[in-house]
């Protein structure tokens, strides 16, 4: 191939590139097909969901944070609500109420509002990578629970997984001598497990009612307890006290994470695999890692870069072996 031919084919190649990447353009995705539809609902869901994080820090820096995590779980669940009763979906019945309670508490007060609070006192990036490896507290509550042999794989991600996290933590060694860092790590561990057990319960227990309009009950469960507690204490402050700043926090929490991005989720999932859908799980704490670093100058060091990887493919190995990913109906509780 000579040089006019070798140019000739680097353009026509750049051109298909460049056409093929045009398929995403948010001002013509309409015009588009299911599949490319669903590609690009799926690339808001990786973004925006990793934005959460640097929501909630940013919200929690000016108010308390258990506070804005009611004020959010009020809003957004008042939004579920109202659309699936518009849609003209039933109230749930009997033990089904049992089900949505204990998963209220489990999703919203202790895992949602956990890593909300622990984002005040680490960064929003390693708050990200720590609900990242929920699976793997899943795998070992599964061993406890089924007494069943480890495969090869999984044991290589779990080595992994809390390998890559372990090298995350020497960069914060001089941190743990700090007692607010170690209670927001202590927050966040707090936060993953119980999203852990959420996940398993959901799987057994969820199956018989509509799992969306369910998230909208808990949700508003949850808030109703988190105000009731920092209303009536001195945890909260007044609502005109709130600053602008963490009023933004919470809108855009609600208005791009639990309404444009969830609905994104939502038909994502209706048109493609559940496994390709699920790669969200591994590109939030990306996205909020170099945000966190962009926005609040958090550490962007080699060791956290190789770390969050080495942790990820750790996630990524158990996932693959157990396929303990988050069932449709159990999306990320930081994201809704």
């Amino acid at each position: 191939m000579n040089f006019p031919e070798f140019q000739k084919y680097i353009i026509q190649a750049s051109g298909q590139s460049l056409k093929k990447m045009a398929a995403f353009n948010p001002l013509t995705i309409h015009k588009k097909g299911t599949k490319a539809k669903a590609i690009f609902a799926l690339a808001l869901v990786c973004f925006f969901w990793g934005t959460t994080w640097i929501a909630s820090k940013e919200g929690v820096r000016y108010m308390p944070a258990l506070q804005l995590a009611g004020i959010r779980q009020l809003l957004g669940g008042l939004c579920f609500i109202i659309y699936f009763l518009y849609k003209g979906d039933s109230w749930p019945k009997g033990k089904e109420w049992r089900t949505i309670l204990i998963l209220s508490f489990l999703n919203f007060l202790l895992s949602n509002a956990l890593s909300t609070w622990g984002v005040k006192y680490i960064s929003a990036g390693l708050g990200a990578i720590m609900g990242a490896i929920f699976p793997l507290w899943i795998v070992i509550i599964g061993l406890f629970t089924s007494g069943s042999r480890m495969p090869a794989r999984a044991i290589i991600g779990m080595l992994l997984g809390f390998g890559g996290v372990c090298i995350i933590f020497y960069e914060h060694l001089d941190d743990f001598l700090n007692s607010d860092f170690v209670f927001g790590i202590l927050l966040s561990l707090t936060a993953t497990w119980s999203w852990a057990f959420g996940t398993i319960y959901t799987k057994k227990h969820a199956a018989g009612f509509n799992p969306y309009f369910s998230l909208g009950l808990q949700m508003i469960i949850s808030s109703v307890v988190l105000l009731t507690i920092t209303q009536s204490t001195d945890i909260g402050i007044s609502f005109t006290a709130i600053p602008w700043k963490s009023w933004a926090a919470i809108g855009y929490l609600i208005i791009f994470s639990s309404i444009i991005t969830f609905i994104s989720y939502l038909y994502a999932l209706q048109h493609l695999p559940t496994v390709q859908v699920s790669i969200y799980a591994y590109i939030n704490p990306i996205v909020a890692v170099l945000l966190g670093a962009a926005i609040f100058g958090e550490k962007l060091t080699l060791f956290i870069a190789v770390g969050g990887v080495v942790t990820l493919f750790g996630v990524y190995l158990v996932n693959r072996t157990f396929k303990s990913i988050p069932p449709p109906e159990q999306p990320e509780p930081e994201g809704v």
